[in-house]
């Protein structure tokens, strides 16, 4: 599998080896295009013009809406667009809590991002409740033997990621999501380095809200999806108030439009939502299924090839997804990247966002490797090469 030629930035800039999909990924032409034509041809506001070009706006809108939901397997009107994980994680933590009265817990996992990290403490200081963790085991999984324990009758919310953004580690989101389901809470996955990777079944999940970013899954920067259970949905309040989400307003009252109209308040990234739905696409055209074993095959291979250079520790395992993180020893992760960066390789280094992590772990931060479907052996044969010349240097 060889996608670069899909990829313009990668054709205008051969050279390049782009290592760092878990941050961003890279665009192709096909969504490209489709925003560009979007703007060029068929930009109006959408749910508001009687005229034609308006009300072809919507029909793309309200179509990206419906193609989304299926990538899922979610009903259409449980697909709320927002601006990313992060802005969906912080949407729910500020309405969440204010379903419950007799719970009075939240429970997350010592390898969260700070993006469902720091909401949460916002939400547990302002309603009153209480953090709780799941911890990594040494193989840098999650122990769910004490989640178990943890996740009780007094626990309302579980949040948790389904890949480690930090580490890579798949998470077993359906042990978790079970355990939480016996003590009726509400639970949330944080799909944002798993959607481009693995198949996604929210109904067979049965978790009870998932977000996730488009520019994650080869689609536009500041587009997000926050699927939610329908009947969740009518219960909690909207996050923002304004045009577009009501159904009447008057001077004392205002009734608010049929979900999911109901939380997307105000004028929408209607061509964000149109790139989205082309990603979608051109990740159903090639098959997920078909992403995620070749994925696999090259993580195995790039594992192997650190493996066999010394002082290299591996801070992931063979059940990873699409990102490795490593360190050299003695050497700083920045030292390591800017290295790189010489040789035309993008690499993450430092703490990912991950902070509470790296202090488990007892680093300062990583090199992080992170594969798209843009990636080959080729690209990972030249890692080496790169982390070669690296320990050249600092071996001296």
């Amino acid at each position: 599998m060889n996608y670069k030629d899909k990829f313009p930035i990668l054709n205008n800039s051969k050279k390049l080896i782009y290592l760092d999909s878990a941050s961003t990924s890279q665009k192709p032409k096909s969504v490209i295009k489709v925003m560009k034509d979007f703007y060029e041809r068929e930009n109006a506001n959408i749910h508001r013009g009687v005229y034609k070009l308006s009300q072809k706006a919507t029909e793309k809108y309200d179509k990206a809406r419906e193609e989304i939901a299926k990538f899922i397997n979610a009903e259409t009107n449980e697909i709320i667009f927002t601006y990313g994980t992060t802005d969906g994680i912080n949407k729910l933590s500020r309405v969440l809590p204010l379903l419950f009265k007799n719970k009075d817990e939240i429970v997350l996992s010592q390898m969260e991002h700070h993006s469902n990290l720091v909401p949460w403490q916002e939400a547990a200081r302002k309603n009153n409740m209480k953090l709780k963790f799941i911890p990594i085991n040494k193989d840098y999984k999650l122990d769910y033997v004490h989640a178990e324990k943890i996740i009780n009758k007094k626990t309302a919310i579980v949040s948790i990621t389904h890949i480690s953004n930090a580490l890579g580690i798949l998470n077993d989101i359906e042990k978790i999501i079970s355990i939480a389901k016996k003590h009726g809470a509400i639970v949330i996955i944080d799909a944002a380095q798993s959607i481009p990777h693995i198949k996604l079944n929210v109904k067979k999940l049965n978790c009870d809200f998932l977000v996730f970013s488009g520019h994650k899954v080869y689609g536009p920067l500041g587009i997000g999806v926050l699927y939610g259970k329908k009947q969740l949905l009518d219960k909690i309040t909207p996050f923002n108030f304004g045009g577009d989400m009501i159904s009447k307003v008057s001077l004392e009252k205002t009734e608010f439009a049929e979900i999911p109209r109901k939380f997307e308040g105000g004028t929408q990234n209607i061509s964000g939502v149109v790139g989205l739905a082309e990603a979608i696409k051109f990740i159903q055209k090639i098959g997920i299924n078909k992403i995620e074993r070749y994925e696999k095959k090259l993580v195995k291979y790039t594992l192997n090839k650190l493996r066999e250079m010394k002082d290299i520790n591996i801070y992931s395992n063979e059940n990873n997804s699409s990102i490795i993180s490593f360190n050299f020893n003695g050497v700083h992760s920045h030292d390591v990247a800017s290295i790189l960066d010489d040789y035309n390789i993008c690499v993450r280094a430092g703490h990912h966002c991950c902070m509470p992590l790296m202090n488990k772990l007892g680093v300062a931060g990583t090199v992080r490797i992170s594969l798209g479907i843009y990636n080959t052996k080729e690209d990972i044969d030249k890692l080496i090469q790169g982390l070669n010349k690296v320990s050249e240097i600092f071996r001296k």
